[in-house]
């Protein structure tokens, strides 16, 4: 795909100084004139989770890009430098940013990478993306091409599937007079339109399941205001988010006053929890492998 960076030219030369000493290039075969044969790669970049046992969603999505491309190194990156931090420091665990991931990717002399974005929304995470990505294309005697998978929700077509795909993941359990309450992130970025978006195409279908955010529009007044007027008593409440992790566990279904669990249950909704991240569920789990693939099938 086609992409815009807006970060100064110095910035971005500084950064890709910091990465070549990172990497440790070594470019003894290339001053020698030898020309490195094509290497195809992935890499998945999440926002990360600290929480355990939430990265399974992760490692559904890791698991099926493996099995749509076989033979093909599939890696993996956390973007969020805090969540990076603590698995560092509480778990011992090393895990790449963006940048770090590419630059041993360069190191280890992949020549062509897809890079999936594991993000809900073409936000500020997903642009960021971009933009990593951009300042390693083409650099000399380093990756040829870069392509960026979208995010789950992109285009038109991609919030259709969406609709379709968490109309399929509702709870087995839930009865006809349920509601079903999907809470995602939310962001200030113009993005957050793609969950009102995502609203009406679900109230197509089902007008009992409802979309809320965290930090964004529609807000859990939007939510609540919806649930009074159609007059439900029991209400599933599910994540909209790639991971069960914290906000899932605490935003969503923690005990304290503010959670939207215990606001809803204040207003006479019974409120049954299911943390169960969106990359846990395969139909929009598959939404992620197919923008993978457009975006390995552009790799010339």
């Amino acid at each position: 795909m086609s992409f815009t960076v807006h970060d100064p030219v110095r910035r971005i030369l500084a950064a890709l100084f910091v990465l070549a000493f990172l990497a440790g290039w070594s470019t003894h075969a290339d001053a020698h004139g030898d020309k490195k044969p094509d290497k195809k790669g992935i890499l998945l970049v999440a926002f990360g989770t600290t929480v355990p046992g939430a990265d399974s969603a992760y490692k559904n999505i890791e698991k099926k890009a493996k099995e749509a491309f076989p033979g093909v190194d599939v890696r993996m990156a956390y973007s969020s430098r805090i969540v990076r931090h603590k698995l560092a420091a509480e778990k011992k665990l090393k895990l790449d940013s963006p940048a770090e991931a590419l630059a041993k990717m360069m190191n280890d002399d992949f020549t062509h990478v897809a890079v999936q974005s594991l993000q809900t929304i073409p936000g500020a995470e997903f642009h960021d993306i971009l933009s990593t990505a951009k300042a390693f294309s083409g650099m000399p005697k380093g990756m040829k091409q870069m392509e960026v998978g979208l995010p789950l929700m992109a285009t038109t077509e991609d919030v259709a599937k969406v609709a379709d795909a968490l109309l399929a993941s509702v709870p087995k359990a839930r009865k006809s007079d349920e509601a079903v309450v999907l809470v995602g992130h939310g962001t200030r970025h113009p993005a957050d339109v793609y969950y009102a978006a995502l609203q009406y195409h679900v109230w197509k279908k089902d007008p009992l399941v409802f979309i809320g955010t965290v930090e964004g529009a529609p807000s859990r007044e939007d939510v609540l205001a919806e649930l009074r007027k159609s007059g439900v008593k029991k209400a599933h409440l599910m994540p909209f988010l790639a991971v069960a992790g914290d906000h899932a566990r605490n935003d969503l279904a923690g005990d304290e006053p503010d959670s939207w669990k215990s606001v809803m249950t204040g207003a006479g909704i019974a409120v049954t929890p299911v943390l169960r991240g969106t990359g846990d569920a395969s139909p929009l789990a598959d939404i992620w492998i197919e923008h993978l693939k457009s975006a390995f099938e552009r790799l010339r």
